[in-house]
C-alpha cells in the first residue's frame, strides 16, 4: 500500500485521453534532440543497495488523488503541463498528474516507441522530468549525499537497462550526474561514457542551483570528462528554473516567453566561462532554445572584439568567440519559422530539430508537418543536416537504413 500524504493541492477533474491520432507519413527522418520522459514507479527498484532500498525515492499518493514522488520525506510532483502530448486543451494545467491521466509514452518505453512511429520520429534524445528535474539536480542537493549518488546511479541504471537498452537504435542514451562532488560527478561520467552513454545534462546556470557558477574551476572534472569522452554536455534551459519575476507577473506567461533570452544568456556564460576554448573538443548543445537570438548573439561578439574593446577576457587568441560558438555549440529548434533564414550565420551544420514530446510547447503529433512548413523548402542537404545528420554525426547514433527524403 502507499503511504498516504497531503499536499494540500486540490486535484481538478480531468477528461479522457484523447484517442491515438492517425500516423504522420515519414516524410523526413527526424531525430529529436529533445524530448521528455516521465520516470515509471519501478525506476528505483532493485537499482540501490540494499542498506538505501528503504529509502529510494518512491511514488505515493495524497489525500487529493494525486500521485507524486517523495524523496527524503519531500514531495516533488510532475505538473500537468509537463505531460500534456494527447490530453484534452483543458487538461493543459499546472497541477499534479496520475499516471493514469498521462499517454503512457511518457513513461513506458514499449508506448514510447509507438508514439514516435505515429510522430514519424527515429530516434530521440530524453532529459529527466518528475523526480530528478530536466538538469538532474535533485540527488544532488540530497542530505545524505552517498543516498544521493547512489540514486543518481540507479537512474541512469534504469535509463540504460529498460529505457535505452530496450531500443538502442531508437533512444540516444543522455544520463544525468552528481553535481555536488565533481570529481564523483566525472566519475559517473566516465562509467556511462564506457557502457555507450553520448549525453549528459547538467543546469544550464548552475549558480541558480545553489551550486558554483560555470565560471568556476569547480567544474574542470566534469568538464573535461565530457571533452575527453565525447559526451555532449546537454544545457535545457529553464533546467535552473525561470529568472526572477517582476512582482505580479504572470509566471508561466512570461517565463515561457522568455525562453529565447535566457537561452542566449546561458549560452554566453558558458563560453565567457573559458571552457569550450579550453577544451576545444567539448560539445554543448543549447535543447529547447531555438535559434532565433544565435546570430545576434554572434554579432554582438564580433562587435565587441573588433570595435568596443570589451572583449579584451577573451582566452584564446587563435580562434574568436563567434568561431569558438560554432565549433563547440549546437543549437536546437522547435519550429522558428521567422529564423530560420539566419541559419548560414549559425552554421547548417549546428541546427537541430526536436519534438519536445510530451510538453506543452512540443509539436507532437504533428512535428513532420511541422518540418514541412519550417524547412521543407530548403536544399535536400540542409535538410538532411538539419532533420538527422547533425544530430547523428553529435550524439555519434545510427540512423535507418533508408533515409528519406
Amino acid at each position: 500500500m502507499p503511504r498516504i500524504i497531503k499536499l494540500g493541492v486540490k486535484r481538478p477533474a480531468t477528461n479522457p485521453l484523447l484517442p491515438d491520432p492517425e500516423p504522420q507519413e515519414a516524410k523526413y527522418t527526424f531525430i529529436s534532440v529533445d524530448d521528455h520522459l516521465l520516470e515509471p514507479p519501478h525506476t528505483f527498484e532493485g537499482r540501490l543497495p540494499k542498506k538505501f532500498a528503504a529509502l529510494a525515492p518512491q511514488i505515493v499518493e495524497t489525500e487529493e488523488g494525486h500521485q507524486v514522488w517523495a524523496y527524503e520525506d519531500t514531495p516533488y510532483f510532475q505538473v500537468g503541463f509537463m505531460c500534456v502530448a494527447g490530453r484534452p486543451r483543458e487538461d493543459h494545467r499546472v497541477e499534479p498528474a496520475r499516471f493514469d491521466e498521462v499517454r503512457r509514452g511518457c513513461w513506458d518505453i514499449h508506448a514510447r516507441i509507438k508514439d514516435m512511429d505515429l510522430n514519424g520520429t527515429w530516434a530521440s534524445v530524453n532529459f529527466p522530468s518528475g523526480v530528478t528535474g530536466f538538469g538532474g539536480t535533485l540527488f544532488s542537493e540530497s542530505k545524505d549525499q552517498e543516498l544521493g549518488l547512489a540514486c543518481t546511479r540507479a537512474w541512469n541504471d534504469w535509463l540504460f537497462e529498460e529505457w535505452y537498452g530496450s531500443y538502442p537504435e531508437r533512444i540516444v542514451p543522455l544520463g544525468i550526474t552528481f553535481l555536488s562532488d565533481p570529481e564523483k560527478g566525472a566519475e559517473e561520467i566516465r562509467r556511462n561514457a564506457k557502457r555507450g552513454f553520448t549525453a549528459v545534462t547538467v543546469p544550464e546556470q548552475p549558480h541558480q542551483q545553489g551550486l558554483p557558477s560555470c565560471f568556476m574551476e569547480y567544474w574542470e572534472p566534469i568538464i573535461r570528462a565530457c571533452a575527453e569522452t565525447g559526451t555532449v554536455l546537454n544545457l535545457h534551459v529553464g533546467s535552473s528554473g525561470f529568472p526572477k519575476m517582476p512582482d505580479g507577473a504572470p509566471m508561466m506567461e512570461l517565463g515561457a516567453t522568455q525562453f529565447g533570452p535566457m537561452a542566449l544568456g546561458s549560452c554566453a556564460e558558458w563560453l565567457w566561462s573559458g571552457w569550450p576554448a579550453k577544451y576545444p573538443e567539448l560539445k554543448i548543445a543549447m535543447s529547447e532554445g531555438g535559434i532565433g537570438w544565435v546570430a545576434t548573439l554572434m554579432d554582438r561578439l564580433d562587435n565587441i572584439m573588433s570595435r568596443s574593446g570589451y572583449g579584451q577576457g577573451w582566452p584564446d587568441p587563435k580562434i574568436s568567440p563567434s568561431e569558438c560558438l560554432q565549433r563547440n555549440f549546437w543549437f536546437c529548434m522547435i519550429d522558428d519559422p521567422s529564423t530560420v533564414c539566419t541559419r548560414y550565420r549559425i552554421g547548417v551544420e549546428n541546427i537541430l530539430f526536436e519534438s519536445d514530446y510530451p510538453h506543452g510547447d512540443g509539436t507532437w503529433p504533428n512535428t513532420q508537418r511541422v518540418i514541412d512548413d519550417v524547412i521543407g523548402d530548403l536544399p535536400l542537404g540542409e535538410i538532411h543536416a538539419i532533420t538527422h545528420g547533425n544530430a547523428a554525426k553529435l550524439y555519434r547514433h545510427p540512423l535507418p537504413d533508408t533515409i528519406v527524403p
